[in-house]
């Protein structure tokens, strides 16, 4: 017999693992709904708690694709698609700098240190605008305001996947990541797991467990300090407003790490008609506070959303802080600020793409 403590994508994909091994699975859900971080705000805006796109080079998306879990796809019209900006010097541009541009179309095949701090080998390499540029560029994914301290290697490796990649790998499914819940959970039932919801696990028994919460619960629920990792810290703006052709379907904040991206240009089911529905994100700087990064925020949507006060008809705001998984800094070599301990296993490519999820495994 084997227990799962967590029900998110991380949990269902061990309960399924392990119920096809023959194991028989109780799966443990502290909330009345499965989906951890991949849960989603109910209709008519379904808007993410978390990530919401699918890398299609990534494991997870071939475990899925194989047992038939990934769904129907979205994509952008020809239209919407062309709607991306990178802002610079509080201006939108169709095109980051040819500094960044070069960076990644030249060098991409070139390697970084780990033992050096990103801005320090890519200032020297490339200057120090583009190195700034290139960090915040890619701080949609540690959601951190000073990308530029973390491991050279592992910022380079971020940067690559997301903008050297030759054919589009990100996936977008209808219905967002929730969907996706809905059929592992119904596939883990048709396998015999038994799912309990509202089962919040507080001791673990004697039998094999395998525990896939965030981390502070399971260093809690394991007694292993150890299990502690350098992560993230951004605000979030959900916002759904009446369509306009001027709003941007994609927007990188270069000048301070911000994200813009529609959920409704991709999967129009997310929003009702005549509706836009987005989410932004920014990286809380050292000392901040949310609300000032949240007056932030909102000034970088001015730019994505123009007039989007007069024409907003749902909104929230929230935040993620320590839901990134591991960011590594110099020398710690690759994951290793989120993985000291054998017990724990995270994900080095956090944020947007990962279930932000710990995952360990004890056994008697």
């Amino acid at each position: 017999m084997i227990t799962v403590v967590g029900g998110g994508l991380a949990g269902l994909t061990a309960a399924v693992a392990c119920a096809e091994a023959g194991a028989r699975v109780t799966l443990h859900e502290a909330h009345r709904t499965l989906g951890g971080r991949g849960r989603a705000t109910p209709a008519p805006y379904v808007a993410h708690e978390g990530a919401h796109v699918f890398y299609a080079d990534g494991p997870h998306w071939r475990w899925l694709v194989r047992r038939g879990l990934t769904g129907p796809l979205g994509r952008p019209s020809v239209r919407d698609s062309i709607k991306i900006s990178f802002l610079l010097d509080g201006r939108l541009h169709r095109l980051p700098p040819q500094g960044f541009l070069r960076m990644m179309l030249l060098d991409r095949g070139r390697d970084a240190p780990v033992d050096r701090d990103f801005f320090s080998w890519a200032s020297a390499r490339y200057g120090e605008r583009t190195a700034r540029i290139a960090a915040n560029a890619i701080s949609v994914v540690t959601f951190d305001a000073d990308t530029g301290r973390l491991s050279a290697a592992f910022v380079w490796e971020l940067l690559r996947r997301v903008f050297a990649t030759k054919p589009p790998a990100v996936r977008w499914v209808i219905g967002g990541w929730q969907a996706v819940i809905g059929r592992l959970a119904d596939r883990a039932r048709a396998l015999g797991v038994r799912i309990e919801l509202g089962s919040r696990i507080t001791e673990l028994s004697g039998g094999p467990t395998i525990v896939a919460t965030e981390l502070a619960s399971a260093r809690r629920l394991l007694g292993d300090d150890t299990l502690h990792w350098e992560s993230g810290d951004c605000v979030l703006l959900d916002l759904a407003v009446r369509a306009d052709p001027r709003d941007r379907f994609l927007c990188w904040d270069l000048d301070d790490g911000g994200f813009h991206e529609s959920y409704s240009m991709q999967d129009p089911t997310v929003a009702p008609a005549g509706e836009s529905l987005f989410q932004l994100d920014l990286p809380v700087r050292a000392g901040e506070g949310r609300a000032a990064a949240q007056q932030r925020l909102a000034a970088f949507a001015d730019h994505t959303v123009p007039g989007w006060r007069e024409r907003v008809t749902w909104q929230r705001t929230g935040s993620a802080k320590g839901r990134t998984g591991a960011l590594d800094l110099p020398g710690a070599g690759p994951g290793a600020t989120g993985r000291r301990s054998t017990a724990a296993t995270g994900s080095s490519w956090p944020a947007t793409w990962s279930p932000h999820r710990a995952c360990a495994a004890r056994s008697p």
